[in-house]
């Protein structure tokens, strides 16, 4: 079992956090956690309504997308320092848009979600660097996405040539 010392040191070690005053690691740590998934384990699935954020910080997690007709499709795979279930932090996305399977063995720092909005709301320089944070996720997540999509089209159209 981790210890709230250990939690604390996961997260200074993380380059995401860096800019954090002590004080501001300090109540991260409160609301967070290790948490541990086996090979295959699904972490969340695409439409659940969990609400944390996670932080990969050994293994791999397959990053899905339900595609009609072809199935499940890997768009990505997340390593140690990515982060996954960001989609908790933005206003207008009440659910996962993907199921998030581990490849292998993983160890995650779990963030409480709806905690964490509300220390992004109480001190707005943590808030900033969380959200300048997450913009860049968000904006390397979709460009993963397109790029499968393109993928996915070129395939078709030779499979049908």
């Amino acid at each position: 079992m981790y210890s709230q010392a250990d939690v604390i040191q996961t997260i200074r070690g993380l380059p995401w956090f860096l800019e954090l005053t002590d004080k501001q690691v300090e109540a991260l740590a409160r609301i967070s956690s290790h948490t541990r998934l086996d090979p295959g384990q699904i972490l969340f699935n695409e439409g659940d309504q969990k609400e944390n954020v996670y932080i990969v910080l050994e293994g791999q997690i397959s990053v899905e997308n339900l595609v009609p007709g072809f199935g499940p499709v890997r768009i990505t795979t997340a390593e140690a320092l990515d982060v996954l279930g960001w989609t908790t932090m933005t206003p207008m996305v009440r659910q996962r848009t993907a199921t998030t399977r581990a490849i292998s063995a993983c160890l995650l720092l779990e963030i409480n979600g709806p905690s964490l909005k509300d220390l992004c709301e109480e001190d707005h320089d943590l808030g900033y660097i969380i959200m300048k944070r997450l913009a860049n996720i968000a904006a390397g997540s979709l460009l993963a996405t397109r790029l499968q999509l393109y993928d996915l089209i070129i395939q078709t159209q030779i499979a049908r040539s």
